[in-house]
């Protein structure tokens, strides 16, 4: 027997960092990071991180992105511009991996 296994049920490794941009030296500054084992799309799980991250923070005209690898290697970087609306609510199997403070800040 030939067993049919789709990419999305193969869970892989995914790592993120949170960074904000220095504007006077001009560089990104890695402010938190953390890796996870899933299937969920990287892109929608760096969205959640971002979201969550920004979720009641002051973030006083400062810039922020993440940056999500995956084992394949590929990359996304995503941006506050790439937030979905207000309202929106993360897919649960992306939240259940998420670390505790990320995942009550999008509670």
């Amino acid at each position: 027997m030939i067993a049919v296994v789709f990419r999305e049920e193969i869970p892989c490794c995914v790592r993120w960092e949170i960074l904000m941009h220095e504007r006077f030296s001009d560089v990104w500054i890695c402010k938190d990071f953390g890796r996870a084992t899933t299937g969920a799309d990287p892109a929608e799980l760096g969205r959640a991180v971002l979201a969550a991250y920004l979720a009641g923070r002051s973030t006083r005209g400062e810039t922020f992105r993440v940056v999500v690898r995956a084992d394949d290697g590929s990359q996304s970087v995503i941006t506050p511009g790439q937030l979905p609306a207000p309202g929106w609510k993360a897919d649960p199997a992306v939240c259940q991996v998420l670390p505790a403070y990320l995942r009550n800040a999008l509670a």
